[in-house]
């Protein structure tokens, strides 16, 4: 029961240091509380079920900071951000009708 009492305050400490580094995510500009709550649903279903896509994306990504970083840094990446997209994702999915953002790096998953 510590470790889960432990390990629950140290990702709330993260979650609250780390949402000043991150931009809000995009379903926070709309208008209505009807708006924001549709979107943030949205917003959690495309990162809780497409998480995963990022191992795949972040080794072939064109980033400027990433095009000198070897393939297995690459790949690294993109483990740990498929990882975290899917349990934001899933956060979100959890607290959808509460309109608090919990940012995700670089808006989440990105389907271009």
């Amino acid at each position: 029961m510590k470790r889960t009492t432990k390990f629950m305050a140290i990702l709330a400490v993260m979650l609250m240091l780390s949402s000043s580094a991150f931009a809000a995510s995009p379903w926070t500009e709309a208008d209505t509380y009807g708006g924001k709550v549709t979107q943030k649903l949205e917003f959690g279903v495309k990162n809780f079920l497409g998480g995963w896509t990022e191992i795949f994306r972040a080794p072939c990504c064109p980033c400027p900071m990433m095009k000198d970083a070897c393939p297995l840094v690459k790949l690294g990446k993109g483990v740990v951000n498929s990882v975290v997209y899917t349990v934001g994702g899933a956060l979100h999915l959890a607290t959808f009708p509460i309109p608090v953002d919990i940012p995700l790096p670089h808006n989440g998953v990105q389907f271009d």
